[in-house]
């Protein structure tokens, strides 16, 4: 008898606790905000005062970043974004622009009324980063970027493009988790050929913003010297090259630890 109220405490205690962790990772506010005639969808989580964006990948959403909620809510207030083109935003109807995606992001940011962010950004999302910090200099405190160099052309990674594409469309498992529908999908990898984005050496010295800049060093899509191009022309950059990764560095094996040193690197100015 005594074995099966210990038995049934536990799993209370269990039930208690999922649902607890459950409850955390619903949003406080989600919105779709109309900007300049595009909506962008956003969400918001955590008990922080710090305004923390973190932002998702070329074929990616929002949705990505949901596992790292629990490691950022205790120091942050997260936004999470669907950027131009993805998840519940609006969809591309040109060929896509890295600094129009910025663009957004900075009337987001302002309808916000955020006097300034601190930001993440994977790949695409770092090259927006990049962007938006050529923009308004005084819109990012600082900000991690991982897996971009902030230049990037698909004619130059034929392979990718290839991957990349609605013929391989099953081995794109994740599309169908994060996009809308299939409409989406589709208008999203129409575009990756069309795909590039430069960031110069002087654009480069003139970013002042305090930057992380993380890659694996399997890294087959973002390119060590443009990476280390980066990191000697930014007058304010630190490198972190993680061993035995590829492109997702943040995620799986590493993501405890890159939830740590982020969190490290954004809240602290004695790098």
């Amino acid at each position: 008898m005594q074995r099966l109220q210990i038995v049934k405490g536990f799993l209370i205690l269990t039930m208690l606790t999922m649902n607890i962790s459950a409850f955390s990772q619903n949003p406080k506010r989600t919105e779709t905000v109309e900007l300049n005639g595009l909506q962008t969808y956003f969400e918001v989580y955590g008990n922080g005062t710090k305004p923390l964006f973190l932002l998702h990948g070329f074929t990616q959403s929002s949705k990505s970043w949901i596992p790292f909620i629990p490691g950022y809510s205790k120091e942050f207030e997260i936004y999470l974004v669907d950027l131009m083109g993805h998840g519940k935003s609006s969809p591309f109807t040109g060929t896509v622009s890295i600094k129009s995606a910025a663009q957004n992001l900075k009337h987001l940011i302002e309808y916000l009324e955020l006097d300034n962010i601190q930001a993440i950004g994977h790949s695409y999302g770092g090259e927006v980063l990049f962007q938006l910090a050529l923009i308004n200099p005084e819109m990012i405190e600082s900000m991690v970027i991982n897996g971009s160099c902030g230049s990037w052309n698909a004619q130059d990674f034929p392979e990718f493009v290839k991957y990349l594409s609605y013929s391989n469309i099953e081995n794109l498992t994740w599309m169908h988790e994060q996009q809308v529908n299939e409409e989406r999908i589709r208008n999203i990898l129409d575009q990756v050929p069309n795909y590039s984005v430069e960031v110069n050496e002087a654009e480069l010295k003139s970013i002042k913003t305090r930057t992380l800049i993380v890659v694996g060093d399997n890294d087959d899509a973002t390119p060590l010297e443009c990476v280390v191009k980066a990191k000697l022309n930014m007058p304010n950059a630190f490198l972190w090259i993680v061993p035995n990764t590829g492109h997702r560095s943040h995620q799986d094996k590493n993501k405890d630890l890159f939830i740590k040193l982020s969190t490290d690197f954004l809240t602290r100015n004695d790098w």
